[in-house]
């Protein structure tokens, strides 16, 4: 792997207290885009592009390329602007392999049997151990399932792009109680992520901004080591497992679950117009409640 280091810009998203990056090529100028969020107001079931803009005019205000479009996983709290990304600029979209299952777990839950759940709606499916190139920038990824199945982390130069394994040290660990999600396997992705070198510098998918502070997204793997909340205070996987899944267990769904997956696991297309020119959203009752 390249000892390059790339330039990350994050830009935080309030409403869903979202991190999404740009991490450009400093020789060649050639960019990628991780985790943009498209704005949703579901009280008014209203969409807007403003995020994904603001990503779009960094880019042109740098004079980058954009090479890739990339998700580390089908989000259930924001709305993936991958799909209108790359139909503003052509990059390809991308995410790990293990989406399709993902998608035959969701399909089923919004009972669309007739749902491809082939990972067709992304141009490159990612599985561990699988490099690529930003520029002169070497990335390699990582599988990092737990938080849902289909979990990956980007690790680009000297730089890696976790989204809902690891919080800030203050924050902690990323739940797992999601459909298909698992306490075991989030402690061994997190192991992973440790064995990289002290330096490597670790960027998060999300800030809930503990103690009301203002949205961070950058520590080390040093930092996470010796002050994460979680992982000083679990020694071993079943300290993890247990304390993971106590605070679980008092964890709400997130507001939008059921409206993002829906899209995300079509690669952020909004569901297509009806003889009505709407577009609308399913909904299944009762479907992620305690007792089901």
């Amino acid at each position: 792997m390249s000892d390059a280091t790339p330039l990350v810009t994050a830009f935080h998203d309030p409403d869903t207290f979202s991190n999404q990056y740009v991490i450009a090529c400093p020789a060649t100028k050639r960019c990628a885009i991780i985790d943009p969020v498209l704005d949703f107001d579901a009280k008014a079931g209203a969409t807007a592009t403003t995020q994904a803009d603001s990503l779009l005019a960094h880019v042109e205000k740098e004079g980058l390329t954009i090479e890739w479009i990339l998700d580390t996983h089908p989000h259930a709290d924001h709305i993936s602007a991958a799909a209108y990304l790359k139909e503003r600029t052509g990059a390809p979209m991308a995410i790990g392999e293990k989406v399709v299952e993902v998608q035959e777990l969701w399909k089923a839950i919004y009972n669309r049997p007739d749902f491809p759940a082939d990972g067709s709606q992304w141009d490159r499916l990612f599985a561990e151990g699988d490099t690529f190139t930003i520029g002169d920038l070497d990335a390699k990824v990582l599988f990092s399932p737990g938080h849902t199945l289909a979990s990956i982390t980007y690790v680009i130069g000297d730089a890696a792009f976790v989204h809902d394994t690891l919080f800030m040290p203050d924050g902690g660990t990323a739940r797992a109680d999601f459909p298909g999600a698992s306490a075991s396997r989030l402690w061994n992705s997190i192991q992973d992520i440790m064995a990289l070198p002290d330096a490597t510098r670790i960027f998060t998918g999300h800030d809930y901004q503990p103690n009301g502070r203002e949205p961070r997204w950058e520590s080390t793997v040093g930092e996470q080591r010796a002050t994460n909340i979680h992982l000083t205070k679990a020694e071993d996987e079943a300290a993890f497992v247990a304390l993971r899944e106590a605070r679980d267990r008092t964890l709400p769904m997130p507001r939008l679950i059921l409206h993002a997956l829906q899209v995300n696991m079509n690669g952020g297309r909004l569901p297509e117009p009806e003889d009505n020119g709407m577009r609308y959203l399913k909904f299944p009752l009762d479907a992620l409640s305690r007792s089901s």
